[in-house]
């Protein structure tokens, strides 16, 4: 077909007098942003135009309307946050192409959707968190990541990158430096409490050999021995840890843990404190989990209980 432009791994979009895939590389080379966050955008993108081909759709009469219909078309399918990211995408995009005449700003005011003010992970009651720390005992390595996830609110991508030599000391306190979310270094951290250490250093002392530059947890599959354990696996340790203590909804995963950090924090602290200890930049994030606190607490005592001694 004429004026197709094909790239490797995508299926081809329409070419116009500047190619569009050009277009995209020049608007990405523009972006003063980590190169991660430049292949998502790449990846919206590319997404987008390829169901402007699908929809029998053409680049250059596109209109506002038409974004309007892709995004009613990703709500159907997507979550509502994987939606905003790719309005996200295209309207950076756009709003770069008017600028420089080539196409005018179509996506201009599209409202990305509200991301729901709950998370949708449960978190864990009291004797849930002794059940799932009891259910890993005899194995050092997977009890020392569950217990440091509940005891620091670190995320699975956090604890995959960690290496033996980011267990320091800070002002007296030992710490283990953290390569957060979003971050391009290990600029933060997280105190390593005696009960949060004691299982690391057991799981640590099975590992003789092990050198400061080496990941804090290996795998031993075959596939990988030794070598860096993915989010995927911790995910996968966590949830079947959960499931063993009869917690297998969907609601329960490995991000359920960190939930768990919060709400216990805010139980027990402060907002402060779950500030302070998931590194959030902002208390109103914080904040959410206070609405996990305020459900347990109706569920504990339902107002419906009073209609019984009523009716």
């Amino acid at each position: 077909m004429e004026g197709i432009v094909k790239v490797e791994g995508y299926a081809p979009v329409v070419n116009q007098s500047v190619p569009i895939i050009e277009a995209v590389e020049a608007f990405l080379s523009e972006c003063d942003i980590r190169a991660n966050s430049k292949n998502v955008y790449r990846r919206g993108l590319l997404y987008f135009f390829r169901w402007v081909e699908s929809t029998g759709r053409t680049i250059s009469d596109l209109t506002r309307a038409d974004i309007i219909t892709f995004k009613d078309s990703l709500l159907a399918t997507h979550s509502n946050l994987s939606v905003a990211g790719y309005l996200v995408a295209l309207r950076r995009f756009y709003e770069w192409c008017e600028g420089n005449k080539l196409y005018p700003n179509i996506a201009k005011g599209i409202k990305s959707p509200k991301r729901k003010n709950a998370y949708l992970k449960e978190h864990l009651r009291e004797n849930q968190i002794h059940d799932l720390l009891k259910h890993y005992e005899g194995n050092l390595r997977d009890f020392a990541i569950v217990n440091l996830l509940l005891r620091t609110g670190l995320r699975t991508i956090e604890v995959v990158r960690a290496n033996v030599e980011d267990i320091t000391f800070k002002g007296g306190q030992r710490i283990l430096r953290v390569w957060g979310k979003g971050r391009d270094d290990k600029d933060t951290f997280v105190v390593l409490t005696d009960k949060a250490y004691a299982p690391i250093r057991a799981y640590l002392d099975t590992r003789k050999s092990a050198t400061l530059k080496e990941p804090l947890f290996i795998s031993t599959s075959n596939r990988n021995l030794c070598g860096r354990l993915t989010t995927r696996t911790i995910s996968k340790i966590c949830k079947e840890g959960l499931c063993a203590i009869g917690l297998d909804a969907h609601e329960y995963t490995a991000h359920s843990l960190r939930h768990t950090t919060a709400v216990m924090l805010l139980k027990h602290g402060t907002l402060s404190d779950v500030q302070s200890v998931l590194r959030h930049a902002s208390p109103v994030t914080s904040q959410i989990y206070t609405k996990s606190i305020e459900e347990e607490l109706r569920l504990a005592n339902p107002s419906e209980m009073k209609l019984d001694g009523i009716f």
